[in-house]
């Protein structure tokens, strides 16, 4: 199977990545992050409980992604 990168447009290549993630997270339930990821956890913590980042929902901002790029 070949995917045609040249040609795929943004949303295209978006949605793939977003099935192949989905595939990979149920297809093998003992897949780990690296530790890099545990780090940006906790930065990403420590500015919310300072209060310089704030939650978005995932939809709303799957959404904002699909409209910046549409």
């Amino acid at each position: 199977m070949g995917l045609e990168l040249d040609t795929m447009s943004i949303e295209e290549k978006l949605k793939t990545m977003e099935m192949l993630w989905n595939d990979i997270c149920q297809r093998v339930p003992d897949f780990s992050s690296p530790s890099w990821h545990g780090d940006l956890l906790e930065e990403r913590e420590l500015n919310l409980k300072e209060g310089r980042d704030q939650f978005m929902d995932w939809e709303k901002a799957k959404k904002d992604i699909w409209k910046s790029i549409s």
